[in-house]
């Protein structure tokens, strides 16, 4: 392995949402819980309002990896909100393939605001399983 790989570290662009996976952040931070500093967080009304599209933009502008965060299943805020991000988890993944992102760079988690642990965590695990994969080239659009 080259040096350059060895010091690659990958960008992540985490859309949290308000109410638990954001709050869950800054617990892990208040409560000094050690873990990369690679996700650049994005607070969220709700993880079920994100458009496939910001995820598709975060990609295009050079992340190597995506990270999508809500309440668990049943305890959303807008009480439906974390069902329909959900059921977007499989179009993203859809179009992530036909772009040419692999999809193991997007990643789906349920974090409450009591579990700064478990956000640290999956963002460790998410760094560990990004890195082997390298940087991200831009989307197909942007490739001639």
């Amino acid at each position: 392995m080259s040096e350059e790989e060895q010091a690659y570290e990958p960008k992540i662009v985490a859309f949290l949402c308000k109410w638990c996976s954001s709050a869950g952040s800054d617990l892990a931070g208040v409560s000094r819980i050690q873990y990369p500093a690679n996700a650049t967080p994005i607070t969220v009304p709700c993880s079920g309002s994100i458009s496939p599209l910001y995820i598709l933009s975060a990609f295009n502008k050079g992340a190597d990896g995506v990270l999508l965060s809500g309440c668990h299943i049943g305890d959303c805020h807008y009480i439906e909100g974390n069902y329909l991000a959900r059921r977007k988890i499989y179009l993203i993944k859809e179009l992530l393939e036909m772009v040419g992102v692999e999809p193991d760079r997007f990643r789906m988690s349920w974090v409450s605001a009591a579990e700064g642990a478990k956000y640290a965590q999956v963002v460790k695990d998410f760094v560990a399983d990004l890195k082997p994969l390298g940087p991200q080239n831009k989307l197909k659009a942007d490739r001639t």
